[in-house]
């Protein structure tokens, strides 16, 4: 090392930086090590360390780098109070990010392990709420994050103090978020934890038919059955009745209504339907039957009642039956459907 070498000087500072960052490749090396090693036994630790590299290098250098450079050289300058604050500033982001990482792994495992566990409502009531829980420790970190980062400007704390000092100014506030932001907010919590709705139940919103398919802190994504998607507000749910085909379970009934001749064979009509659903593979035989409920005109109304076990069985059930037996009862008894008479006698007479 040259006799004129000082840790002071800018050759110091590319001296303390080269150190630095092989020191922080060398932890960085070890903690991978490490982590392989337990990985044999507790085989998620390599998942949590794949999941939160990127954030561990990115936080890794950002501190060695801001170490190397305050010891040295530019910690001297006029200018090193912004540069140090930046540094502060882009700890405090990786550092968040970090932490958002490791957060999202363990709600994962969670999620992933009561999907295991369970299954049918309970599940979905399970992995909708600690979707939300999730969401809602994501957005207290960034929060936190973006809070922390204000605070380190002098000029931010002043200003933070004289609004809390301030009851009128923050009541106005509390009033207008509580009204827009906070409301929703508050809905979409109460959605996920009354377990009004789910992730993956089956519902009937705006006479749209689909699925929940997201439950965000501010708004429902209903999955439409032709693909569409349907984006409605979290206090939709809270203010407005909805039609759930899921609440307690999968299974529904359904019906198909055939309105047709008076010269119907019921009983032949009975046994034909009988025999479709036993053998579709859609129904699940709790439950069937085959009455006429309404008389008018010159038509009968047959009202057809079959079990499923979920409603995309039921949907596939009622669409084979009515199809079968109306190919049926033209083969068989076309005289049983729908016609209208007019008496030619009486048209005379008048």
């Amino acid at each position: 090392m040259p006799t004129d070498f000082a840790w002071d000087s800018w050759v110091g500072t590319a001296a303390a930086l080269a150190t630095a960052l092989v020191v922080a490749a060398g932890a960085l090396a070890l903690l991978a090590l490490v982590a392989a090693l337990v990985s044999r036994r507790v085989p998620w630790v390599r998942d949590l360390a794949r999941r939160v590299r990127n954030a561990m290098i990115a936080t890794t250098a950002v501190v060695a780098i801001w170490i190397a450079v305050a010891t040295t050289e530019p910690a001297t300058q006029t200018w090193w109070p912004a540069v140090s604050r930046l540094f502060l500033i882009a700890t405090i982001l990786t550092g968040s990010w970090l932490l958002a990482a490791a957060v999202s792994f363990g709600f994962e495992r969670l999620i992933s392990r009561e999907e295991t566990l369970l299954v049918g409502p309970e599940a979905r009531r399970r992995r909708t709420q600690l979707l939300v829980i999730h969401r809602l420790v994501l957005v207290t970190i960034a929060v936190l994050a973006l809070g922390t980062v204000l605070f380190t400007f002098p000029e931010m704390r002043a200003v933070g103090t004289s609004l809390l000092a301030s009851a009128g100014i923050v009541s106005i506030i509390a009033g207008l978020a509580a009204q827009s932001i906070l409301g929703n907010l508050i809905a979409g919590v109460q959605v996920a934890f009354t377990d009004a709705i789910r992730v993956g139940d089956v519902v009937v919103v705006e006479g749209e038919w689909g699925r929940i398919g997201e439950i965000n802190l501010s708004y429902v994504v209903v999955y439409i059955w032709d693909e569409r998607r349907l984006v409605v507000p979290c206090n939709y749910f809270t203010t407005n009745p909805i039609e759930t085909w899921t609440r307690r379970s999968d299974k529904i009934l359904g019906t198909v209504y055939l309105d047709l001749d008076w010269r119907v064979p019921m009983t032949e009509l009975r046994a034909e339907f009988q025999r479709i659903i036993e053998a579709s593979p859609a129904w699940d035989g709790r439950s069937s039957s085959a009455v006429v409920t309404d008389t008018q005109g010159g038509f009968v109304t047959v009202r057809l009642v079959m079990s499923s076990k979920d409603s995309d069985d039921q949907w596939t059930l009622r669409c084979e039956v009515r199809e079968k037996l109306m190919e049926w009862l033209q083969r068989e008894h076309p005289e049983a459907l729908p016609r209208t008479r007019v008496d030619l006698a009486a048209a005379r007479a008048d």
